[in-house]
């Protein structure tokens, strides 16, 4: 039964990876993402149920449309897939037994996820457009509040909660105020409002060591582009902007993980 429920979570996994590419790419546009059907970017034909299913339409298809014929990105399959096996991690971290289901258990789970969503987005929307979705953040934001006011209600101390909540909602506000400048001035307030989010769910030393990853692996990217440049080969894109939202988003879904097998 436990395996039946694993297998389950994995399936959701992808779906919520198929949302996950459909939200990268309509966010930063300002569409919908609730509303009207998907579409192949190409040809712009709507897409049914049957290219709609996560990692089996890809490989049925190919990885091409099924009506222009034109390539699909080979992201959107590792995307759901990747996003299927990070949801049963962490489902697994949490060992979770069916026939005794813990009603805290349960709540942090449902939290845990639309957390993992918020930094999966987030991070997506950053490696491609180099900005932090402020939607997004202030839909996690909500998310949060909600599980802290939860919290209080079981009697938890919530005062480091309420002062991170505190610190990322002055800096949304700022963030939101001052969209009509350029977006690299608004990026440190971004980062920033980024930093204040991840201890609402994670705790304050695997945040610390998620930064320090950070830090080293965007060192490792540089002294990578470098090494290439000083070869004389040519390097496209070299002075592209560091993802670094992207590098802290997926080194803190790494850490929630660990914290939980853990702790």
């Amino acid at each position: 039964m436990e395996t039946i429920i694993y297998f389950l979570i994995f399936i959701i996994g992808t779906l919520f990876g198929s949302f996950f590419t459909l939200a990268v790419y309509r966010i930063p546009i300002r569409q919908s993402i609730v509303h009207g059907r998907s579409y192949c970017p190409k040809c712009n034909h709507k897409l049914g149920f049957l290219d709609l299913i996560p990692v089996l339409s890809y490989i049925c298809l190919r990885g091409k449309c099924r009506y222009c014929k034109e390539k699909i990105r080979g992201r959107y399959i590792f995307l759901e897939v990747l996003s299927g096996l990070t949801f049963l991690l962490f489902a697994m971290s949490l060992r979770i037994n069916i026939y005794n289901m813990q009603i805290d258990k349960l709540v942090y789970l449902i939290f845990g996820i639309l957390f993992i969503s918020t930094l999966f987005i987030i991070g997506g929307i950053e490696k491609e457009k180099h900005t932090i979705s402020n939607p997004v953040l202030l839909f996690g934001l909500i998310t949060q509040t909600i599980y802290i006011i939860y919290l209080y209600t079981l009697g938890t101390n919530i005062y480091r909660y309420v002062i991170y909540l505190f610190v990322m909602l002055i800096l949304v506000v700022i963030n939101t105020i001052s969209l009509k400048k350029k977006a690299k001035e608004l990026y440190p307030i971004q980062i920033l409002t980024l930093c204040s989010y991840i201890p609402l769910y994670i705790r304050e030393e695997l945040v610390i060591i998620s930064i320090i990853i950070t830090l080293l692996l965007i060192a490792i990217r540089q002294m990578i582009i470098s090494s290439k440049d000083d070869k004389g080969e040519i390097i496209e894109n070299k002075d592209e902007d560091i993802p670094i939202g992207f590098y802290l988003c997926t080194t803190n879904i790494i850490m929630i993980i660990l914290q939980n097998f853990i702790f």
